[in-house]
């Protein structure tokens, strides 16, 4: 007969099976793509409204919608998957601080140059990108612990998009008031040509000069100005050049091969009564041009991921 150990006796405890330990608590994987098809539908409903009833109080919300909805879900996007060490603060901040200190510098810089021109578009690249560079500089200039490529690849990316937001939205707000009475068309047309590749844009060159610049950085948190940086500055200011030449050099390339050499229409950036044949031809080689450009841009942030093992073990 077996009895019970008196009281306060210590009792012999069976060892569970040893459970793997609990991962690192992660946000809902489909956020940003539940955030991207909802804000699309809101977009599309607050446009269908405003167009019917012409009620410009809309305008507001559709514009912000517009210009901050792929912006966004790229920051809930690169939160989830390669930022959650660095913090939400770190890449909102990066994203409204930094976006609006990038837009505040490039507008006192380039608001001189006014006519079309490869040289103008150089310039305008040259502040843009300098300008987003200093304004990451300047958000993490006590963050000392924010080192390596990873970092500068998603927080550049999140000053970039945060860039483009507020100057897509400023380039809807001026579409829609160039003429007279709410010109809606123009307002969609600016936000659908400028929502996804001018985001897509300012991101990819950003991510990839802010970090080769974090990178660099030095242990004790100072930013070092090296070749590499600087080269890398070059680079994508070469991208953002041919990206925003790509409609000007269309049309040169549509004059000179459909009617030979003639009058100069680079900077009027359009075609005096197009043939159907040079419309379909001006599509191909605008489009073309900016998938080009895309895809360069692409491979070289691309490279640098493969060669940085922290991107890899990133969730």
């Amino acid at each position: 007969m077996t009895h019970p150990p008196p009281p306060g006796a210590p009792r012999a405890r069976i060892p569970h099976p040893q459970q793997p330990p609990p991962s690192h608590p992660r946000a809902r994987t489909e956020l940003w793509r539940r955030f991207l098809w909802s804000g699309l539908a809101l977009w599309t409903l607050a446009a269908a409204v405003t167009y019917g009833t012409g009620n410009a109080a809309l305008l507001p919300a559709l514009i912000l919608l517009g210009s901050f909805l792929v912006p966004v879900a790229f920051v809930l996007w690169a939160y989830q998957r390669h930022g959650r060490d660095l913090g939400v603060n770190v890449i909102l901040g990066c994203f409204l601080t930094g976006g609006t200190l990038g837009v505040l510098g490039a507008s006192l810089t380039v608001d001189h140059l006014l006519h079309p021109s490869l040289r103008t578009f150089a310039g305008v690249s040259l502040a843009e990108e300098a300008m987003k560079l200093a304004a990451l500089v300047f958000l993490l200039r006590r963050q000392t612990r924010i080192r390596g490529l990873r970092a500068g690849l998603v927080l550049g990316a999140a000053v970039g998009f945060g860039f483009a937001a507020m100057e897509g939205a400023g380039y809807a707000f001026q579409a829609t008031v160039a003429t007279r009475g709410v010109e809606l068309g123009a307002l969609l047309e600016t936000e659908i040509l400028r929502g996804l590749p001018a985001s897509l844009g300012h991101g990819l060159w950003t991510a990839i000069a802010g970090g080769v610049l974090v990178a660099c950085r030095h242990p004790d948190g100072r930013f070092r100005l090296t070749g590499a940086v600087t080269g890398a500055w070059l680079g994508v200011t070469l991208l953002h050049t041919l990206w925003d030449s790509t409609h000007g050099v269309a049309v040169w390339l549509v004059v000179r091969l459909t009617t030979g050499p003639g009058r100069p229409l680079f900077a009027e950036g359009y075609i005096p009564h197009p043939t159907e044949e040079q419309q379909h031809l001006f599509t191909v080689l605008s489009l073309g041009g900016l998938a080009v450009v895309a895809l360069l841009g692409g491979a070289w942030a691309r490279s640098l991921t493969r060669r940085d093992p922290s991107w890899r073990s990133t969730p």
